[in-house]
């Protein structure tokens, strides 16, 4: 069903919102899971490190994933010299400002922003960008954020132009007060993306807007990963798995009646 709304451009900053450093009980959090991988694996923690956290791209190094990168090297040589990986691991991220950064987007629209990965993509992005400590997906928020994506993707209209594939991926797609944001045929698609554990879309489901650590959920990976007995299936460990959609950028504009 489509749905008209009245546009929120002028009301919106189309600039890039700024990212929290994030706490340091994240990054334990991402540590504590990548030892019990190497112990359940016999991986050497280093690889567990590379393979199963998301600390290399917060460390600024891309995507690349080259665990022989200097400042990977760099990294885990003081792995070697530290009886406290988890201290060590956050003063290295403390000094490694490109980790802190906010990705690369064309525009924020309120709690929502775009980038242009490559091709004809045009991926979504979410951040709480709420400031009175309301849940940006309560039902009464729900008309808010659907103004916002309305406002995203009249610029999108008028500023991109050429034929255009909206992609995301996030664990917020698993929850109804997200999709409901959504075009129908765009939600159709949606599909489980495994194997996502050196990226936000999966651990992002254990920050708050402050960065700090959602205690309730991390305290279920943890209770999950102690009764693991391989590597098989430590996606279950998640509260939430990663999920994946895409579609037309047409499908986005007569939903918003742009």
């Amino acid at each position: 069903m489509k749905v008209r709304i009245k546009s929120a451009r002028g009301s919106v900053d189309p600039t890039p919102a700024a990212f929290p450093s994030y706490a340091k009980a994240f990054l334990d959090l991402q540590v504590e899971f990548a030892e019990r991988v190497a112990i359940l694996s016999g991986r050497p923690l280093a690889r567990a490190l590379l393979e199963y956290t998301n600390l290399y791209i917060r460390f600024g190094l891309g995507r690349a994933f080259d665990p022989a990168h200097p400042t990977w090297q760099e990294y885990v040589a003081g792995l070697r010299d530290t009886s406290d990986i988890c201290a060590w691991t956050y003063r290295f991220y403390s000094r490694r400002p490109d980790g802190m950064a906010a990705p690369a987007v064309v525009a924020t629209f309120g709690c929502f922003a775009y980038s242009r990965p490559g091709g004809e993509r045009l991926r979504l992005h979410f951040q709480n960008a709420e400031t009175d400590g309301q849940s940006p997906l309560a039902a009464g928020r729900a008309g808010r954020r659907r103004a916002e994506l309305a406002a995203l993707f009249e610029h999108v209209k008028r500023s991109q132009g050429e034929p255009l594939q909206v992609v995301g991926a996030s664990w917020l797609y698993n929850l109804e007060a997200y999709r409901r944001l959504f075009p129908t045929a765009y939600l159709a698609t949606a599909r489980v993306v495994p194997g996502r554990f050196q990226h936000m879309p999966l651990w992002g489901q254990f920050l708050d807007r402050h960065g700090a650590i959602r205690e309730d959920r991390a305290r279920q990976l943890r209770e999950r990963l102690e009764r693991q007995a391989g590597c098989d299936d430590l996606e279950q460990c998640f509260p939430f798995r990663v999920i994946s959609a895409g579609g037309p950028v047409q499908d986005f504009y007569d939903f918003y009646g742009i």
